[in-house]
């Protein structure tokens, strides 16, 4: 009997162990959901100013903001933790995926840097490009 209640303790922790992971899990995907929505967030008012229906002031803040938050937007998927909007792609195909990211924010934070030193026109054909979202959501984000 005192065997089983050995085995018993050990299921006991490894269960432990195991909600701590998924709790960790968890806290890593919020972490990651809510970088994307900052992104999101960013975007809207960039596509606000440049659309004219917002004071073009602050146009530099928020190119920066986007361009910050870009660069770390990769280390958010480093831990591997599947779930969320995220496609199990991700860490399937890691190196493309990882690729894009970077790409993502060195594209932002040229866009930022041109908008700094040239102004909202010289970003007006950049800017598209800079934010292809969609082209990694395609591949790497479940709908």
């Amino acid at each position: 009997m005192r065997g089983f209640g050995a085995v018993i303790g050990i299921l006991a922790v490894l269960g432990g162990a195991a909600n701590a992971l998924a709790a960790e899990d968890k806290d890593l995907i919020d972490y990651r959901q809510h970088i994307m929505k900052s992104l999101d967030a960013q975007v809207a008012i960039l596509g606000m100013i440049l659309s004219g229906a917002a004071p073009e002031d602050n146009l530099v803040s928020h190119l920066d903001t986007i361009a910050l938050i870009a660069q770390g937007t990769l280390q958010s998927f480093e831990a591997k933790a599947p779930g969320g909007e995220s496609s199990p792609e991700v860490w399937a195909k890691w190196p493309d995926f990882s690729q894009r990211m970077n790409a993502f924010a060195a594209a932002t934070a040229k866009v930022a840097k041109m908008a700094r030193e040239q102004g909202k026109d010289a970003i007006m054909g950049e800017v598209a490009g800079a934010l292809s979202c969609k082209s990694c959501h395609d591949v790497y984000r479940v709908k």
